[in-house]
């Protein structure tokens, strides 16, 4: 989505809120402080300690509920509560003529971004959808590489311990939806054909998941995905037809194999993986789209697309829609 609005126009301030400042939203609201020419006007969250942690750590005013943060002459806002809440919260915000980047997934169903996407294109604001792994310097490092490659395979890992956090999704919404993301970008093509295998062992939902694909494309995809790892993995693995590339999110290395011989030997190389925040690059992004008028580099149709493949990864398993916490609460 693109805007002609005059809010956040080219030599003022861009003033920015921040919905739900738990883990990820308090992150929004350090990196948005520390961005040049955008201002940090307000947070609201309903929990006193968080509001009370990040105004002691950022000087930045909080508010207990969105519908006060939206009093203020705000431009833009981030939105990181909670899942269930990202449809009336972002209806809100757009209703008011902001732009609006929510965290993923979109929404706790398909409809439900479908709608987001509509009332942001009616009321012409900039629509972005937090997929922040694609701001992962060793991901655009792989996305750079497999230019022009006539890619054949994609297996990506993304493994850890329980998030004592998590509550209303499993390891599919809050995990494999990053990768769900990753592959349709690498390849540029959607997913079409999906194969689940999920259980859950010691959690209510799903805390397992082997996924496999298939994209318009012909492309063969995996992801490994769950909550039972004691140690954190995040590892890219992409075959094409003249080099493989191994990529360490964590560490941020890329490995790239080439020039494949008949009798088995090839040649290999690290390639150079920039510095960069994610997250803040991310930020940037955002906040480039606005300024420029231009969609975003994750759009709302882009999110909707990995909630899709998601839901019908769970087909069967749960209700097509991600259910709310108990107890209710708005902070991310």
């Amino acid at each position: 989505m693109t805007s002609s609005s005059v809010k956040g126009s080219a030599g003022q301030p861009l003033r920015v809120g921040v919905i739900g400042v738990g883990i990820m939203g308090a992150n929004h609201a350090r990196v948005f402080a520390s961005l040049p020419e955008v201002q940090l006007v307000a947070v609201a969250d309903p929990s006193q300690a968080q509001r009370d942690l990040v105004t002691r750590v950022l000087g930045t005013p909080a508010v207990e509920t969105p519908e006060e943060l939206l009093a203020l002459d705000i431009d833009a806002v981030t939105i990181a509560a909670p899942t269930h809440l990202h449809h009336e919260m972002a209806q809100k915000c757009i209703a008011r003529g902001l732009h609006v980047l929510v965290e993923k997934p979109i929404a706790s169903n398909v409809e439900e971004g479908r709608d987001i996407i509509a009332a942001a294109r009616k009321a012409g604001v900039t629509l972005m959808v937090g997929h922040v792994e694609r701001f992962n310097p060793a991901v655009k490092a792989i996305k750079d590489a497999l230019q022009n490659e006539d890619i054949l395979s994609v297996a990506i890992t993304r493994v850890g311990p329980f998030p004592p956090r998590m509550s209303n999704v499993g390891v599919v919404i809050d995990l494999a939806v990053h990768d769900i993301d990753l592959i349709q970008w690498f390849t540029d093509s959607e997913i079409v054909d999906v194969q689940p295998q999920v259980s859950s062992a010691v959690a209510e939902r799903e805390d397992i998941a082997l996924l496999q694909f298939r994209t318009a494309s012909g492309v063969l995809a995996h992801i490994n995905t769950n909550w039972l790892t004691p140690f954190k993995a995040r590892t890219v693995h992409v075959a094409t037809r003249k080099k493989y590339l191994m990529g360490d999110l964590l560490t941020r290395q890329v490995t790239e194999c080439f020039g494949f011989q008949a009798d088995g030997s090839y040649s290999m190389r690290h390639l150079s993986v920039g510095h960069d925040e994610p997250l803040r690059a991310e930020l940037m992004a955002f906040v480039n789209a606005i300024r420029d008028g231009k969609a975003p580099p994750v759009t709302g149709e882009q999110g909707v697309a990995s909630l899709s493949v998601a839901m019908r990864c769970l087909e069967g398993r749960q209700p097509s829609t991600v259910a709310p916490p108990r107890p209710l609460r708005v902070a991310g």
